[in-house]
């Protein structure tokens, strides 16, 4: 005789502005094993929106009305989608009520927070992950496929670029010049670029940064260039910016016998927030208008981009739930690019190349 299948996770979401209303509740909703059980948001507009697009899910006012129902076995996970500076009080709020917790990036405002916060996990055996989406981007996916076996040959310099073009700041807290806001585009983009770049090469030996403030009324960065130099020997060169008129590749990769070169952005973003949604039978994260390069200046062709994926993310966290295995982003990756980032801010600040420790 089969067991009955086991009943999905409730997930409890804090937060439902763009990180998660177009990011986590639409992932959390198509992931199968997960329930989007109670979302966070006192916003009357955000409230309706939520009725509108999950309406089996309950709104809360307040963190700590979600914390008491999770107190009260009605939760099995916490995702926090709110502003960057609730961040660490929030996840260690759920971790000491036994919450496994998935954290929006970045997990903290610095290194040593984000550490602290991955021992805490650790010591009381709770599952922490931080949602790093961009790993499952299709040119992301495609540029990993062609390093790992061998098109490219021994791989020397990787180019990414995360650009867009907003000369006037927006309002909100990601353009405050508190440094608890966790603002600019560093600490956005910036965190999808190192990732990527650690992900793909490995440790980091030294970092050198140029990072400004170009927008008339901006107080917090809008434009960074980053120089890695990876222990591996490989050289990452990251642009991140609010006011990049003409964009550059979104990624080159040159190798000792051949390059990739792709240009134009992972579609998946633009389809969740203009509602579409993975799961309906549709093809997802498919980018058909851009493929890539693949060879030499002498020899060439495009190249397909892999589909995007960003449902691997919470298909990845209810696997963990339910077997116990490692989360699809260990927690301590983000610690790693937070001691990039903030190498980086030192580096700008200094106008030296800032050494680290492998």
């Amino acid at each position: 005789m089969s067991s009955a299948p086991r009943p999905p996770f409730r997930v409890g979401l804090v937060g439902f502005g763009l990180a998660g209303s177009a990011f986590h509740a639409p992932l959390i909703a198509t992931t199968p094993g997960l329930q989007l059980d109670a979302v966070v948001t006192a916003n009357p507009d955000r409230r309706a929106q939520l009725h509108r697009e999950h309406p089996g899910a309950r709104p809360l006012d307040t963190p700590e009305q979600l914390f008491e129902q999770a107190a009260d076995g009605r939760l099995d996970l916490v995702v926090i989608a709110s502003p960057n500076r609730t961040h660490v009080p929030l996840a260690r709020t759920a971790l000491t009520a036994g919450l496994p917790t998935v954290v929006d990036k970045p997990l903290a405002a610095t290194a040593a927070d984000a550490a602290e916060l991955c021992l805490f996990a650790e010591r009381t055996g709770t599952l922490l992950s931080v949602f790093q989406n961009r790993r499952w981007d299709g040119d992301f996916l495609t540029a990993r496929r062609l390093v790992e076996d061998g098109s490219l040959g021994r791989v020397h310099r990787f180019e990414s670029r995360f650009e867009r073009f907003r000369p006037k700041p927006k309002a909100g807290w990601r353009e405050l010049a508190d440094p608890a806001e966790v603002g600019g585009t560093l600490y956005d983009l910036g965190s999808h670029l190192v990732d990527q770049a650690l992900t793909l090469f490995g440790p980091v030996e030294s970092v050198y940064a140029e990072i400004d403030v170009r927008r008339d009324g901006a107080v917090v960065d809008d434009d960074a260039f980053l120089a890695l130099t990876h222990a591996s020997g490989v050289r990452s060169h990251l642009w991140t910016s609010a006011i990049a008129a003409l964009g550059g590749p979104r990624l080159r990769v040159l190798g000792d016998t051949a390059g990739y070169v792709k240009f134009g952005m992972d579609p998946q973003e633009n389809d969740l927030r203009s509602g579409r949604r993975p799961g309906n039978g549709a093809p997802w994260g498919t980018d058909p208008a851009h493929d890539g390069t693949l060879g030499t200046d002498e020899s060439s062709a495009p190249y397909p981009t892999a589909p995007g994926d960003y449902p691997a993310y919470y298909a990845g966290i209810a696997t963990a739930l339910a077997d116990g295995t490692p989360p699809p982003v260990d927690p301590r990756d983000a610690v790693a690019t937070l001691t990039v980032l903030e190498a980086a801010r030192n580096s700008a600040a200094t106008g030296s190349t800032i050494p680290l420790p492998v």
